[in-house]
């Protein structure tokens, strides 16, 4: 992934935080003979496990990645945060020299890691307990593995494979406006702030977090 040195987050608890908080991963491989094939899919991180992390899912056996991938092969797994496109017209700037265009603000993780893929009813029971445990803990009354029937459960685990990605590296781009001036990135987060999407505001929300982070230019 390009990353300007301006957008660049290299801290490992800051990289594993903004996994676990959008879990929903794209899990890419590619070989001379299949091509690329990518599957999108809940991610759980161990963060205690191999030397940056373990990542921890699963596949319908229908889908055919399990078999066009290989167990030890590596694998690129993309995380995606909130976007927004920005206008110049919120740039400072735009008054002052007229030298502006459009950009887009986003947040993505990629990890790069062995992949292995794990045809195991324990490891998958246990796997789906967890994850469920996981999403389902901000609800107000939380769904649990055992208010489903165990046979039920049990066919269902026969239809699934396990995905572990040992993470060899990662790496974080957190294009937020870094590279404006201070009048610039207040104008960006005004019109975010502004804006009836949720997705913008989010946005605005994490430049407010990077700027509070970082210290003066």
């Amino acid at each position: 992934m390009y990353i300007p040195r301006s957008f660049a987050e290299s801290d490992r608890d800051a990289l594993h935080g903004f996994i676990e908080r959008h879990p929903l991963g794209a899990l890419v491989t590619a070989s001379s003979e299949h091509g690329f094939y990518a599957t999108h899919l809940p991610l759980l991180l161990d963060r205690k496990r191999g030397a940056i992390g373990v990542l921890q899912g699963h596949v319908a056996r229908a889908n055919p990645h399990h078999a066009l991938a290989a167990s030890g092969e590596s694998a690129l797994v993309i995380f995606s945060g909130p976007d927004a496109y920005v206008t110049p017209s919120w740039y400072a700037a735009k008054q002052e020299h007229g030298k502006v265009v459009p950009t887009w603000n986003y947040i993505a993780v990629h990890a790069t890691g062995v992949l292995r893929f794990i045809d195991d009813r324990d490891f998958l029971m246990a796997h789906l307990d967890r994850l469920t445990d996981r999403h389902e803990a901000s609800q107000s009354h939380p769904w649990a593995m055992h208010d489903a029937p165990l046979d039920y459960l049990e066919q269902l685990a026969r239809a699934t494979v396990g995905v572990e990605i040992e993470i060899t590296q990662l790496e974080g781009k957190f294009k937020l406006s870094q590279n404006r001036s201070d009048a610039d990135v207040h104008g960006v987060i005004s019109g975010l702030d502004a804006s009836a999407s949720a997705h913008d505001r989010a946005v605005a929300d994490a430049m407010r977090e990077r700027s509070r982070s970082e210290p003066p230019q």
